[in-house]
């Protein structure tokens, strides 16, 4: 396969996670001039600057591009924001990868970076009531680890899943976040720490729910025949941006097993929200599940977890407990999932975290993992979703 139309990823570089309590620019910056550095590249060669916004954050944050490009130096880039909810990173990926394939520049700055208020995200830009995830907000008051219970509770149901099938994830990923520099928590857990830990939304506890957090993240992306002049021959490459979006009537919650095309009178999709974010990467990839050696998803709970090894195609519907207990996503598994300890270290800051997953891809891809590398890794692949409707996976390759 050639890799002509694929994009070089030649710097990665994070600020840590944590409640830093500063402005999100300064944690940006932070790690914008580690990609720089980490890629050998000046900020004067820069000729795109593809910003992930934040809401949270004022104007400055709606304008991540042009608020990045202003505070390392003004030098007439041009520059663009996207914002997805948690899927921005990924489309700032994206928009800095087409805009090399078409041949406007050949190095592109991706950075993405937030400061979080304490406690649970609630939707910002006002009245929303045709959103769905507005109105269970609102009309509910079904906040996030509300949501993250109810999707728990259906894997239970539906799968015959266990609260401890979910506290093995967390207390996974807490493993492989101890030696994780960016991480916010770097801390051993055990089942019985789980279960001490206060019921947030049942069958959720507080250790089985991801954080809000600070922390920024950014790439340095270039053409393939830049990263060659460079002398690069076998870079880790962009190979697929996914943010695709829902096909009618699947929008979130998907009820397979209840909803047939005589019930409803309509064709339904061939595939749910979430499974088909990853398809999609694939195709453009020309790869498959059997492929990907090590990934990176979004734990905004533990549970969570269990679903996205089913909708990557990992394993078929049901089998993500199976997984779980037999440690396959477990680095040293056949299949390791989150060795950067993910979103259970993490936490969320909301417009870095789908570059901050392409970052620790390219970290395992390169061997520079240092005491959470997965042997050998060729593959990667990141997924996560952006409400209303944004979707986020991003295949990287060496």
């Amino acid at each position: 396969m050639s890799h002509d139309n694929d994009v070089a990823v030649l710097g990665v570089g994070m600020h840590p996670w944590g409640k830093w309590g500063r402005n999100f620019v300064s944690y940006g910056v932070h790690a914008a001039l580690a990609a720089l550095e980490d890629a050998g590249i000046p900020w004067t060669d820069v000729g795109f600057v593809s910003g992930a916004d934040t809401m949270r954050n004022g104007y400055p944050g709606y304008v991540a591009g042009a608020t990045f490009a202003q505070a390392l130096g003004w030098t007439g880039v041009p520059v663009t924001s996207s914002y997805g909810a948690c899927a921005s990173g990924a489309m700032a990926i994206e928009a800095a990868r087409a805009r090399i394939l078409s041949g406007r520049c050949d190095v592109a700055l991706v950075v993405g970076a937030d400061t979080t208020p304490k406690g649970f995200l609630a939707p910002q830009g006002g009245e929303r009531t045709d959103d769905p995830d507005w109105l269970r907000f609102r009309l509910l008051g079904a906040t996030n680890p509300t949501y993250f219970g109810m999707y728990a509770r259906r894997r239970i149901d539906l799968y015959g899943a266990t609260v401890d099938d979910f506290t093995a994830v967390k207390v996974k990923n807490a493993q492989h976040g101890l030696n994780n520099p960016y991480a916010r928590y770097r801390k051993a857990f055990s089942a019985e720490d789980v279960a001490a830990s206060p019921v947030v939304a049942d069958p959720l506890h507080l250790l089985h729910i991801c954080a809000t957090s600070d922390g920024g993240a950014a790439m340095v992306l270039t053409s393939a025949e830049y990263a060659r002049k460079r002398g690069l021959d076998n870079p880790v490459r962009v190979a697929a941006v996914s943010t695709t979006t829902p096909t009618y009537p699947n929008t979130v919650i998907e009820m397979p097993h209840f909803a047939t095309d005589s019930t409803v009178g309509y064709p339904l999709p061939e595939r749910t929200f979430k499974q088909s974010i990853g398809h999609a990467a694939y195709e453009e990839a020309g790869l498959g599940p059997d492929d990907v050696d090590v990934a990176e998803v979004y734990d905004l709970s533990a549970a969570l977890e269990l679903d996205w090894y089913e909708d990557l195609g990992f394993c078929e519907p049901g089998e993500a407990e199976g997984m779980i207990r037999d440690g396959a996503t477990t680095i040293g598994g056949r299949l390791p999932v989150n060795p950067s300890g993910g979103l259970a270290c993490f936490g969320e800051a909301v417009p870095a975290q789908a570059i901050a997953q392409a970052c620790e891809l390219t970290w395992q891809l390169r061997g520079q993992a240092e005491g959470r590398q997965v042997d050998g890794a060729k593959v990667g692949i990141t997924a996560n979703q952006g409400l209303f409707g944004h979707g986020s996976s991003v295949i990287l390759t060496r």
